[in-house]
């Protein structure tokens, strides 16, 4: 309308322009300008009570990168397929969705929908028939005039009252993509996190059977579950903020004493057109836009052992000694089924615990194994005495975070009892890991000693021997044969 108006405005102008010679065309073309200056600055990124949401209109953030409206996922067949209201980059050529509303209730074939704000400050979503399919419950019975539904630059949808608060927010009801800004939280407390459930298919955006959230009950560390399986773990925070060279990151952590969240931000400015997708088939990867296409620059688990539990009890996944990585025995273990060079069925101890005669042996740059017990507030000192006096405690973590935890406890003491399941040699992004073996350090060195030259022995040994059995063969086979020619 507005469009119009102007150029109604332009014409009528345009036309007085040969009645009245006065008015000179570069006048003309100043006024033109304004008016489209006008024209294009009035917002298209929001809805209100009076301006519902129809099939072939859309959202499109101020800065061009998203849009949001109605899509379907067989654009060839757009009137028989379901269809669905989500947030998609308008920007880029390859449609790559971010945020689905109704994907639990697409809109059936051959139906159109509604979204529209009401009076409640609520977003209703209804198919042409009359049913709902979708919607929020902010339920806002004052103070609701001038509420408006925004789609902000970072791709986040929000319902705004008119005094700017926000009553409601996508970024609390994701579906299997993190944006940059989006804060991926746990609260400790109450043992809630936001969570990310991916695809079921790659045309298929309904509930799929993996699910990533941070672990509730700690808000330690990042969990992708298949089902109720855990099937792929981060490590554990240990104050550092993850970047690279090219500018993608987690920013640090937040602990507020209740709540801690991560967020991810970008330093470079190309790196506006990426994201975090939890895939369809559980992988985690962090995508960049090149111009051309979505490039993985991260993805776990890869195809290496960094699935979860892939080495077994007290084995670690050694990512530096292979591409694909190799499994391991912790120092003290061996390989539970014999002489495995892989022990991906874990490991047992090389000797018995005896608790009182027992030492800790220190495991640098470790991603610490799961299934542990946190203990607030100690010192590095309390830390250890804690698992010296209890025999159960079979390994301990310790990591001072008083420098950036806001509110929050300013230690981190972890204590382990059973066994120690999913450790990865993780470089810097570590920590030290404290696990307790058999005897005093100086009987363990030299029981490793022993143990390691018998086994070096016995590496030598064997082909030596089976060498000498296959001559001894040969040997054998041509003295019946020349027996036999005689």
């Amino acid at each position: 309308m507005l469009l119009w108006s102007a150029q109604t405005v332009y014409f009528a102008l345009l036309s007085q322009a040969y009645v009245k010679e006065s008015l000179s065309s570069m006048t003309l073309r100043v006024i033109f300008t304004l008016l489209l200056l006008v024209c294009f600055c009035e917002s298209d990124d929001r809805l209100t009570p009076a301006k519902p949401l129809l099939p072939g209109d859309k959202l499109v953030s101020n800065n061009g990168i998203f849009a949001l409206g109605f899509f379907s996922l067989d654009p060839e067949n757009s009137t028989a397929a379901n269809s669905y209201v989500g947030i998609w980059y308008h920007d880029i050529p390859e449609r790559t969705y971010v945020w689905v509303a109704n994907r639990d209730n697409p809109i059936g074939s051959g139906l159109s929908g509604e979204l529209v704000l009401t009076n409640t400050s609520d977003l209703v979503l209804s198919d042409s028939e009359g049913h709902i399919l979708w919607r929020t419950t902010n339920n806002v019975t004052s103070g609701g005039d001038g509420a408006m539904a925004l789609l902000l630059e970072a791709g986040n949808f929000v319902v705004q009252l008119q005094n700017f608060t926000q009553i409601w927010q996508s970024y609390d009801h994701p579906t299997d993509t993190i944006l940059p800004s989006f804060k991926l939280w746990a609260n400790y407390k109450t043992h809630t996190a936001v969570r990310l459930v991916a695809w079921k298919g790659p045309l298929d955006p309904s509930p799929g059977k993996f699910l990533l959230s941070r672990d509730p009950g700690t808000g330690l560390q990042i969990l992708t579950l298949r089902g109720t399986s855990k099937y792929w773990r981060s490590g554990l925070w240990n104050g550092a903020q993850a970047s690279d060279k090219n500018g993608y990151m987690w920013s640090q952590n937040v602990d507020d004493g209740e709540t801690i969240y991560s967020t991810y931000n970008t330093g470079n400015s190309s790196a506006r057109r990426s994201h975090w997708k939890l895939d369809y088939n559980g992988d985690l990867m962090l995508r960049i836009w090149t111009g051309r296409s979505w490039v993985p620059l991260f993805k776990r688990p890869d195809d290496g052992c960094r699935h979860y539990g892939s080495c077994g009890p007290f084995g670690y996944c050694d990512m530096f000694d292979k591409i694909s990585g190799e499994c391991k025995c912790l120092d003290g273990f061996r390989p539970a089924d014999g002489f495995s060079a892989n022990p991906s069925r874990g490991c047992v101890r090389k000797e018995n615990l005896t608790c009182r005669g027992d030492h800790f042996l220190t495991l640098p740059e470790m991603k610490v194994p799961d299934k542990f017990v946190y203990v607030r507030n100690r010192s590095f000192e309390e830390c250890t005495a804690e698992c010296e006096r209890d025999c159960s405690c079979t390994a301990y973590a310790y990591t001072n975070l008083s420098s950036i935890v806001a509110t929050g406890g300013p230690s981190r003491c972890l204590i382990w009892t059973g066994e120690l399941v999913d450790s990865e040699k993780a470089g810097m992004l570590g920590g030290n890991l404290y696990i307790r073996l058999a005897g005093s350090p100086e009987h363990s060195s030299a029981v490793n000693t022993t143990k390691s030259g018998v086994s070096v022995v016995f590496k030598i040994a064997l082909p030596v021997i089976t060498f000498l059995l296959t001559l001894t063969c040969i040997y054998l086979v041509c003295i019946c044969k020349q027996k036999g020619y005689k």
